[in-house]
């Protein structure tokens, strides 16, 4: 009786994977990933991410060859219907890396496109496996994952954080796709040639898209991470440790990235703290920036700038904080920016003053 239900050829099994496996399959695979990823180092991180790009590169030219007839080996015709598969299985555990490293660099009220974005191919690339057999779509998508690959080991290699680190990144990439067109026409050279506009065309837009996102800082800093961040009534390092007195909440506030409010007595300054991690070896600048809105314009003020430099290795980031005194009522935010202006993070708030000083309790950040 079930097995009237099964899939009867092998064909019929990958649009029965299709239907039934892959919408589950994409929810567990992205909690899987997700869990995997973070729990790694940047090494493992890196080699994993090579690993799946090798894979990608390897099955887009079997697929290829065996579109065109040129391998007719039986055991190989036999899997052929499993290896777009096998690609887009590549590309879901490459774009589950990206997502990841993105969004955990990523100041969500700045950066929100680029993860966004990450999103949609993660999700379309669940139903994209005919489309894996387009060699144009196919190299399209391989040069988005160089791309990204790239801007975040650029940085690594270099130990730099600057807009020519993007440029270094595009040219890697450029490179590398095109070497691997040139290696492709040689074993298919009327697949290569019928395509050879479309995706010089596709290399273009996905280029100059990936730098409008990235000069407008909707593209993260990558590597470095805020780990951490939040406003407090008081901080002082003490031992190498830094204790902050901050207003207990309930549980659920840490995980709300808006609505947070201060509530300031006379006299009291405002302690805005940030972990940032940095990679060991990468040493950069970072900058406090507190900007108050103004109410009658709508406009951010920016009241005052505090620079600290960090230096990478420190796996729960390099701690700094900054102090603004007097501060006026009402909407704050203090971003967290590179020297070139990027946000790696924001701590947004309402300060309410009060008559008497609230209750507070003591942490160790």
């Amino acid at each position: 009786m079930i097995r009237r239900y099964l899939p009867k050829s092998t064909e019929e099994l990958i649009q029965w994977y299709e239907r039934y496996v892959a919408p589950l399959s994409l929810l567990a695979g992205f909690v899987a990933d997700n869990i995997i990823f973070r729990a790694i180092d940047l090494f493992t991180m890196t080699l994993a991410l090579t690993l799946y790009l090798i894979v990608a590169v390897v099955g887009i030219l079997a697929v290829n060859l065996v579109e065109a007839g040129r391998v007719r080996h039986a055991f190989v015709l036999r899997v052929a219907p499993f290896l777009p598969v096998v690609v887009q299985f590549a590309f879901g555990g490459i774009f589950s890396g990206f997502f990841v490293l993105y969004s955990e660099s990523a100041a969500a009220a700045v950066s929100w496109i680029s993860v966004a974005v990450l999103a949609l191919l993660l999700i379309g690339n669940e139903r994209f496996r005919r489309r894996y057999r387009s060699f144009s779509f196919q190299t399209g998508v391989l040069f988005v994952s160089f791309l990204g690959f790239f801007i975040f080991l650029a940085p690594l290699i270099f130990k730099r954080i600057s807009p020519e680190m993007f440029l270094v990144s595009s040219a890697i990439s450029i490179a590398l796709i095109v070497l691997y067109v040139l290696g492709a026409r040689r074993i298919l050279p009327e697949l290569v040639d019928a395509n050879r506009k479309t995706i010089a065309r596709s290399v273009g837009a996905i280029f100059l898209i990936f730098s409008a996102l990235y000069f407008t800082n909707a593209i993260p800093p990558l590597p470095l991470a805020q780990k951490d961040a939040g406003v407090y009534h008081h901080i002082e390092r003490v031992d190498g440790e830094y204790r902050a007195l901050y207003e207990p909440t309930t549980w659920y506030r840490k995980y709300v990235p808006f609505g947070k409010v201060f509530h300031r007595a006379p006299g009291e300054s405002i302690y805005a703290f940030s972990a940032i991690f940095a990679p060991s070896g990468l040493s950069t600048t970072l900058t406090h920036e507190w900007q108050n809105r103004n109410p009658e314009t709508g406009e951010w003020d920016t009241i005052s700038i505090v620079k600290f430099g960090v230096i990478g290795g420190r796996d729960g980031g390099y701690r700094g904080y900054s102090i603004t005194a007097n501060p006026l009522e009402g909407k704050w935010r203090v971003n967290v920016l590179t020297p070139y202006g990027q946000v790696v993070g924001r701590i947004s708030f309402t300060v309410i003053n009060v008559p008497q000083p609230v209750a507070l309790e003591e942490k160790t950040l």
